[in-house]
């Protein structure tokens, strides 16, 4: 941001230079003023535009994490769900298995 600022002034003051040079017969004093004024006023308005996309690239940032840990948060829940799921089936499973074996056996008897 910075080297960008520098760059923008460097590129006036070349503007600046040539202007002076080319049209000191008919700019006055006056008009140079201006120019010059309307030259920072425009270096300004630069300055703030670059300070409000930081903020804004940032909060963006900010928001973007927010959301992954959200996600990040919901798969491991999701996770966890589909492992009691898992546990559950399988403890179905089980005593399935044992209902299995004690009617063999019954039979088997």
């Amino acid at each position: 941001m910075m080297m960008m600022m520098m760059m923008m002034m460097m590129m006036m003051m070349m503007m600046m230079k040539k202007t002076t040079t080319t049209t000191t017969s008919t700019m006055t004093k006056k008009k140079k003023n201006k120019m010059m004024m309307m030259m920072m006023m425009m270096i300004m308005m630069m300055i703030m535009m670059m300070m409000i996309m930081m903020m804004m690239m940032m909060i963006m940032m900010m928001i973007m994490m927010m959301m992954m840990m959200i996600m990040m948060m919901m798969m491991i829940m999701m996770m966890m769900m589909m492992m009691m799921m898992m546990m559950m089936i399988m403890m179905l499973l089980l005593m399935m298995m044992m209902i299995m074996m004690m009617m063999i056996i019954i039979i088997m008897m």
